[in-house]
């Protein structure tokens, strides 16, 4: 089932995502309508907090044939090394580009969406995408990396936007 993407600046996006208690059919089936939703927006990576669902899941997939499905539950930054700057959007901010830094190299431990423990190495840009969908759990947006100048633009354009809806 293809879920509602939040849109910014809606103020659920803000919030902090809870831990996933245990692994069962609801969070699997939520799992699932996330990678349908995420394919079809289309997105490389889409966090539980974006679909009105606050809680620690987030789903990507960086490859050119939407063939490398990641699911990463409760997911936690146990290294990083490295900086890189990398032209990021949203699908929560559409049609909307800007250049963040975040570290090259990260190391993440997560449970799969068959609830196992396990730790992935990641760089450049699944490294980028994975930050940038563990920001939303913390009711972060990658506008917040942006200067001020540039944060007050795009909350201008993006309420005009939401008031011609």
């Amino acid at each position: 089932m293809i879920l509602d993407i939040l849109k910014y600046p809606n103020k659920k996006l803000r919030t902090v995502a809870k831990e996933v208690e245990a692994v069962n059919g609801d969070i699997k089936q939520l799992v699932k309508d996330m990678f349908e939703t995420m394919y079809a927006a289309p997105g490389i990576g889409l966090a539980a907090t974006q679909v009105n669902f606050h809680q620690r899941i987030i789903v990507i997939d960086v490859s050119d044939d939407c063939d490398q499905p990641l699911c990463l539950i409760n997911p936690e930054i146990i290294e990083k090394s490295g900086e890189i700057e990398y032209e990021e959007g949203c699908l929560s901010v559409p049609n909307y580009y800007e250049n963040v830094k975040r570290a090259n190299e990260i190391k993440v431990r997560a449970l799969n969406e068959k609830g196992v423990s396990f730790e992935i190495e990641a760089n450049e840009m699944l490294a980028v995408c994975i930050q940038h969908e563990m920001d939303h759990l913390m009711g972060i947006l990658f506008v917040d990396h942006l200067s001020k100048l540039k944060q007050k633009r795009l909350k201008k354009k993006a309420e005009k936007q939401s008031q011609k809806l």
